[in-house]
């Protein structure tokens, strides 16, 4: 039985997105920092749960041939979890990764390209974010947090980010010091300084300073930001950003300028592109090039088209593509970012561009409004999706689906909601293309994914009359009958369903069905439909069998 402060030898034969080895020892999983798939470790068990255990690689017995050296001295950093690898096995494990959560989704069918990169791995981040925290002795630690809390690991100098970010922080770090201008502590809610943010133009060569605050003034704010002047140059502005909440939130909404502008230049993929500090931009300039090329080759855009390009940020993608569609339609909820869309399209000289500010979920009101303005029906060819992590809200694909454009163009940061977005877009009458992934956090678990979803055009599709008395159930029939669907959702939801709904269900997602399950014994019968949890619940058991 494990325990912990065990020592036991492991044989790592997997490696997951946090940069854990997975490995057994007594038939429970184990999950080993600093291991490698292909090590054979002794490692010492820290942690054990009913389930699984986890431990710390001590000494690497057998060392895996997908090791590398690592260029990072923080130990402990939750950041780049894969920066002790080579760069192929990074790649294979990325590309094997989206497939897994497709075929989980129930599209083993998918096919993922080989990883797109660049084939830089390191100070390619253009934005940082570092927290600062008070030592017990005294003094202040600057770093990132250890996965999965919010311990501080000491680490200025990360090799991810741009060169030119370690000597401003470990700058910043001596004159806070010097004028004792104390950490912000989030047991008690004291202290001051939250943050440091570093935004950084690749081109442009511009830098942008956000000092993060549980207050509205910094001590000795002359001489601090004098001193960055004078040594820092390419700097543009310095501002500081207001947040007094107990949250997990960096920025509060209040931002001051302290010196200088209030936002950035930059250019991608030829746009010139002015950025807020609040305003979404691709931490990886030279692979989100290479992210945009693959969605507008995608896209496949005629020079008529109206593309709407929802969660848009400061309208990087939406411009780089107005060149080839009739009119480009941006929605993004972050106000300053809206503002710098618009000023944007003006500095690039781009006229067939608008933007509105609103949450992109309630976009069926905001074209609305648009519409009424206009005088016209907004109907978008081609719409762009760049959601966060969470994906895209149901109502919002329902009303995309509605809307029927003739492709759509899905950029995600985060692949299982992007498959089970997927899953109900291709339900509501689009096709899956391939999906391509795109490395723009190299030496991390995470990996950027864009696809084309087509709307199937009914008219080009042979019909076949299959008559039931020739052939009984369809292959998707058979994968299931209703009675183990009934037991599956009974067993995993509680809830119990009729063959009606189950057929109903079937039937939405292109399951065809026997007329005794769909039709009301009598012309004037009223047929109950399935409630939404029931629906939720049967969909998710047809996903369980594989038939859709």
């Amino acid at each position: 039985m494990l325990t912990k402060n065990m020592l036991c030898d492991i044989q790592i034969t997997d490696l997951n997105n946090l940069g854990f080895g997975v490995g057994r020892v007594e038939g429970k999983v184990v999950f080993v920092s600093g291991a490698v798939d292909g090590d054979l470790v002794e490692a010492r068990i820290i942690r054990v749960n009913s389930g699984y255990a986890i431990a710390r690689a001590e000494r690497i017995l057998v060392e895996s041939p997908y090791r590398a050296p690592s260029p990072c001295a923080a130990l402990g950093c939750g950041g780049c979890a894969y920066r002790h690898i080579t760069a192929a096995h990074e790649a294979s494990l990325k590309e094997h990764y989206v497939r897994e959560v497709f075929r989980k989704q129930g599209m083993p069918e998918v096919t993922v390209l080989p990883l797109l990169t660049t084939g830089e791995r390191y100070h390619y981040r253009n934005k940082a974010q570092y927290p600062v925290a008070p030592e017990k002795g005294g003094g202040l630690r600057i770093g990132f947090y250890a996965p999965k809390s919010h311990r501080v690991v000491a680490a200025e100098d990360c090799p991810l980010q741009d060169a030119a970010f370690a000597p401003i922080v470990k700058r910043l770090h001596r004159l806070l010091v010097q004028y004792a201008i104390p950490a912000y502590e989030e047991e008690s809610g004291k202290g001051l300084v939250r943050h440091i943010y570093l935004r950084a133009g690749r081109v442009s060569g511009e830098l942008l300073l956000t000092l993060v605050l549980n207050g509205d003034r910094l001590p000795h704010a002359e001489e601090i930001v004098a001193d960055l002047r004078e040594k820092f140059p390419a700097l543009v502005g310095i501002l500081l950003n207001v947040n007094r909440a107990n949250t997990n939130v960096i920025c509060g909404d209040e931002w001051h300028t302290l010196w200088g502008k209030s936002s950035m230049l930059d250019t991608l993929c030829g746009v010139e592109l002015e950025i807020a500090p609040a305003a979404f931009y691709q931490v990886n300039h030279d692979a989100a090039e290479l992210l945009y090329r693959r969605a507008r080759e995608l896209a496949d855009l005629q020079g008529d088209e109206l593309l709407l390009d929802l969660f848009c940020g400061a309208g990087s993608i939406g411009l780089s593509m107005a060149d080839g569609v009739r009119e480009v339609i941006g929605i993004e909820i972050v106000e300053s970012a809206v503002a710098c869309a618009k000023q944007n399209a003006a500095r690039n000289g781009i006229g067939n561009a608008s933007f509105y500010c609103g949450d992109a979920e309630d976009t069926e009101r905001l074209l609305a409004a648009a519409e009424e303005a206009r005088g016209e029906k907004i109907t978008p060819d081609v719409v762009l999706l760049d959601p966060p992590r969470k994906g895209c809200g149901e109502e919002l694909l329902a009303y995309i689906a509605r809307l029927a454009p003739k492709r759509i163009v899905y950029i995600s940061c985060n692949p299982d909601t992007l498959a089970r977005d997927c899953v109900t877009l291709t339900a509501a009458g689009y096709q899956l293309g391939d999906v391509t992934p795109v490395d723009l956090f190299p030496c991390t678990g995470h990996v950027e994914t864009v696809c084309l979803l087509s709307k199937l055009n009914t008219k080009q599709h042979i019909e076949v009359d299959i008559h039931m008395d020739e052939l009984d159930l369809t292959d998707a029939e058979k994968k299931a009958t209703y009675g183990e669907i009934k037991d599956y959702v009974l067993e995993h939801t509680g809830l119990k369903v009729s063959s009606l709904y189950i057929a109903q269900v079937k039937q939405k997602y292109g399951i065809i069905e026997r007329e005794n399950y769909n039709k009301p014994k009598s012309e004037d019968a009223r047929q109950p439909q399935c409630p939404p949890d029931k629906e939720k619940a049967i969909k998710e058991a047809l996903l369980h069998f594989g038939m859709i």
